[in-house]
């Protein structure tokens, strides 16, 4: 074969490499394009079914009682199941007809930790989110001593026995690092001499004057009573809102709530600190 032939034979291999390569490159092309597709079509799928079926759980919610305040329908890992969450803090879950609705717990068995309270999930989540919406000069503050590890929300009743025991273990959890909250609780709701104590607590003039109301109440002392714009009825109603039915009430900063009285040393073992 002559220099001439070997050239044309070599670029006709190359022709057709090249060839195979862009064909190659078009079916790769070609199958991303229709994953791609395929993907967005999935989603547009099921962000209308999601789309339907929050309309229709509202409206067969609305039917049945239009009172009833829904704050938001989100879909579970469960399929047609949708949780419905409600402005009083409650979690309703229904089927996507809106036909049927369950109330209580939902639980997920997973294989690292065992059962999962999936509404408690979803329940701390809701506290963690209304908690950031407080106005630090609306809550009663006693700082960590130090570095801050942690700080814990406690809805308190300066009346219950148990939310002064609490009180005193105070100084104790700021030394180990952990900042203390209060937020109004009191138990017995409005027109009543503990909430009207409470909002004398509120209406201190600043949050040295607050801190100095709550120690003297906490230890039993009588103050004389004031009035002022407060947020004690909107804490009390927050705290209905997270399921609150005692006093004292700590939240962490997960949105875990702890009901009733712990020692200092306890607490921080809880919250695994030192």
């Amino acid at each position: 074969m002559n220099f001439y032939c070997m050239v044309l034979s070599e670029r006709r291999e190359l022709n057709v490499k090249v060839i195979t390569q862009i064909e190659v490159n078009m079916s790769l092309s070609t199958k991303w394009v229709g994953i791609v597709v395929a993907s967005l079509v999935a989603m547009l799928m099921t962000s209308t079914v999601f789309a339907d079926a929050n309309d229709r759980i509202r409206e067969q919610l609305h039917k049945a009682d239009s009172r009833i305040p829904v704050k938001s329908v989100q879909p579970t890992a469960m399929p047609s199941v949708y949780e419905v969450a409600l402005e009083s803090g409650e979690i309703l879950y229904a089927h996507e007809t809106g036909e049927f609705f369950i109330v209580g717990h939902l639980f997920r068995v997973d294989e690292q930790n065992g059962i999962v309270n999936v509404t408690e999930q979803t329940q701390n989540q809701m506290r963690v989110e209304a908690l950031t919406e407080i106005p630090a000069d609306q809550k009663i503050t006693y700082p960590a001593k130090g570095e801050r590890k942690t700080t814990i929300h406690v809805f308190t009743d300066v009346d219950c026995p148990y939310c002064r025991q609490l009180h005193d273990e105070v100084a104790a959890l700021n030394e180990m690092g952990v900042e203390v909250s209060y937020l109004a609780f009191p138990r017995g709701g409005p027109n009543t001499a503990t909430y009207r104590t409470m909002v004398t607590i509120w209406c201190g003039e600043d949050a040295k004057e607050r801190v100095a109301l709550m120690d003297r109440v906490k230890s039993g002392a009588k103050v004389s009573e004031k009035s002022c714009e407060n947020p004690v009825f909107d804490q009390l109603v927050l705290g209905q809102k997270m399921g609150v039915s005692g006093t004292p009430a700590m939240v962490l900063e997960d949105g875990s709530m702890i009901p009733g009285y712990m020692p200092a040393a306890r607490i921080a073992q809880m919250l695994g600190i030192q």
